[in-house]
């Protein structure tokens, strides 16, 4: 595992990405399952602040905000998707709470370290991308709000 970009992530992330990464094959796909069972719930209210992630081929909906000097994350896919599940599960393990700063400098690809096409296919890792992309994009407008 790259310990430089490793060390680019924050703490949280750090350790699901570490775990993903040395776990072999055949337990991955469990541990994925496991995240998407900790996808957190949405908080009544929420939807219309959701955005669509059009690149993920599953309806796919996450907002960021800003609460002081933390970041919140919020997601909604359908129960019976546990791929995208797994991904809002990890994201949110991994950034919930973070600085603005610490989010924002998560590279891209931050999967790979986790070899994550191990056990998902190409499209559904730019569906992840996408969904980093879209947190950021959210993080930076709330920070220049």
């Amino acid at each position: 595992m790259n310990d430089e970009r490793l060390a680019q992530l924050p703490p949280k992330l750090q350790q699901v990405v570490k775990a993903l990464g040395s776990a072999p094959k055949v337990l991955k796909t469990e541990m994925l399952l496991e995240f998407a069972k900790k996808m957190p719930s949405l908080p009544e209210g929420m939807e219309a602040k959701l955005e669509q992630v059009h690149e993920c081929t599953t309806p796919f909906f996450v907002h960021a905000e800003l609460e002081g000097p933390a970041v919140h994350l919020f997601f909604d896919a359908p129960k019976e998707a546990p791929t995208v599940r797994a991904f809002a599960g990890m994201l949110a393990e991994g950034l919930e709470g973070e600085s603005p700063e610490a989010v924002l400098s998560v590279p891209e690809d931050f999967y790979a370290l986790a070899r994550l096409e191990e056990v998902v296919t190409p499209l559904r890792l730019r569906g992840l991308q996408a969904v980093l992309a879209r947190i950021k994009r959210q993080v930076r407008e709330a920070l220049s709000a």
